[in-house]
């Protein structure tokens, strides 16, 4: 690759959290330190004003806090009993927790393909697979679920439909989406019920592991306030059905209220970064495409290349961070390779996982640290 002259600029960070903190450490200091002083580390008051004011920024009735992404997934599956028997469909480049809660609780994940071009579930792929189980007759279809990956909302319509067709529910992984819009709608209000993860690195993310589930179905929000607490009942000592700990801790949702107040602005600014990105690299390199009905909240910004692992080396050398989301396959996993995958394979994973590279992005990654990284990549390709 050519030589990059360009001077260097300050250490780049892939993810600036401590920019964010500085803008509001007062804030968060304060929040943390009146949970502290008060005592209530476990389903605090701020746990549900969190709920609350998340209800408000996502026109959510129901939202029910709890300790990680992953719980958020898991717990509604629970509430519909899902398990052995049962086919449960999702996309196979996505991360782990997606498939892990389905096999975790004995049901079978199923494999289907992704769109070249936003990454997220291929509708015709998918309508493959249920007609695929429904012919080998030994799972029965349950469950789909649509990844909003990098931020970018999956095209849910096209789903909606399909699995009314088939008697399923959908539920929205929208880990790496919250404040995403599809079809001016926020992606947590698709579907039968959906899931977010505020682990550190997403776009609204804590100081440590948390998740939310949103919900218009008031019968399932009870069942989730249930499972959240061991599957009380009328009390703690009122066993009704199998639940886990899945409570939010109170310091993190603390963090999390006075994040949500700079929120909007800082999607705004992620918009303008991610438009600024493709303005500078669309003549140079494969950048990422948001259909007109979509809004992303860029929690990556992705390129692709036939040479992604040139190009990082040639970037990293530069002193420009890079990452890889996501190498392999689910299919190819070691943990996951024996479940159904769509008849013909995933052939458009596949090729994503050998070509996709994510630049660093934040709200408060600025213009100089963002020309050098363009620069770099102009130079390089």
């Amino acid at each position: 690759m050519p030589a990059y002259t360009t001077p260097s600029v300050t250490p780049i960070d892939f993810i600036d959290l401590q920019a964010q903190r500085k803008r509001i450490a007062p804030e968060i200091d304060a929040a943390v330190l009146e949970v502290i002083h008060s005592g209530k580390f476990i389903m605090g008051p701020q746990v549900k004003q969190l709920e609350q004011d998340l209800q408000a920024f996502s026109h959510t009735p129901y939202v029910i806090g709890c300790g990680s992404g992953t719980e958020a997934l898991m717990m509604p599956l629970m509430a519909r009993d899902i398990g052995p028997g049962h086919a449960v469909f999702l996309p196979a480049f996505t991360f782990p927790a997606t498939a892990e809660v389905v096999a975790l609780l004995g049901a079978s994940p199923v494999f289907v393909d992704v769109l070249p071009d936003t990454f997220n579930m291929d509708p015709a792929s998918l309508a493959l697979a249920i007609a695929q189980v429904k012919k080998e007759g030994t799972l029965q279809p349950k469950a789909v679920i649509g990844v909003d990956l990098y931020g970018l909302p999956s095209c849910y319509e096209a789903l909606e439909a399909l699995v009314k067709a088939n008697d399923m529910f959908l539920m929205v992984d929208s880990a790496q989406g919250y404040g995403a819009t599809y079809q001016g709608k926020a992606t947590v209000n698709w579907g039968d019920v959906a899931a977010t993860s505020f682990f550190p690195a997403k776009p609204l993310g804590c100081y440590g592991d948390g998740g939310a589930i949103f919900t218009h179905d008031e019968t399932l929000y009870h069942k989730l306030l249930s499972i959240r607490v061991h599957g009380q009942g009328a009390h703690r000592y009122d066993i009704v059905r199998l639940g886990i700990n899945g409570r939010l801790d109170t310091i993190q949702a603390a963090v999390l209220i006075e994040k949500l107040k700079i929120y909007t602005d800082e999607i705004t600014r992620r918009q303008k970064i991610a438009a600024r990105y493709t303005a500078g690299l669309q003549d140079v390199i494969t950048t990422p495409s948001v259909p007109q009905d979509c809004t992303s909240v860029w929690a990556q910004y992705t390129v692709r290349t036939e040479n992604r692992d040139a190009l990082a080396a040639f970037l990293h050398e530069k002193g420009v961070p890079t990452m890889v989301y996501y190498p392999i396959p689910l299919p190819q996993q070691k943990a996951y390779h024996h479940y159904p995958v769509v008849e013909g394979g995933v052939p458009v994973s596949e090729k994503l996982a050998q070509t996709v590279l994510s630049l660093p992005m934040h709200p408060y990654l600025s213009a100089k640290v963002q020309d050098y990284i363009i620069g770099a990549i102009k130079a390089a390709c």
